[in-house]
């Protein structure tokens, strides 16, 4: 479930890998809705350490949503194991430098939070 704020209709930056068909999915998705929107490369710009904690509030402190669970890097660094004994500021670290272990699209700006794309959510998040 996406942790959300209501959200007025500036812009949202969508954190999104261009070889991913479900960011693909998104981003239509966001222009057929004519929702403002900024794209940056989560491989070669990750979301910031303040964007992850607001994430991770969002999801009330839990992590596990915003990492994607079913990439490589995730599986080659054993994060199945390791993930419920990190710490919040140890999770986020990681995410902030690794984009590719972030659950994509990652959506954050004006108070709303996505990780992934279902567009039942999204609808009722970004209208």
């Amino acid at each position: 479930m996406p942790a959300v704020a209501r959200q007025d209709r500036r812009m949202i930056t969508v954190y999104a890998y261009k070889g991913c068909d479900t960011c693909r999915k998104a981003l239509k998705w966001l222009v057929e809705k004519k929702i403002p929107h900024e794209v940056k490369a989560i491989r070669e710009t990750p979301p910031t350490v303040a964007e992850l904690k607001s994430a991770v509030a969002a999801f009330g402190g839990d992590l596990r949503p915003l990492f994607n669970t079913s990439g490589g890097d995730y599986r080659e660094l054993g994060l199945k194991d390791k993930l419920p004994g990190m710490t919040s500021d140890a999770a986020v670290a990681l995410l902030s430098k690794n984009g590719n272990l972030v659950k994509r699209p990652f959506v954050t700006g004006k108070g709303v939070v996505l990780a992934g794309f279902k567009p039942d959510e999204w609808a009722k998040v970004l209208g």
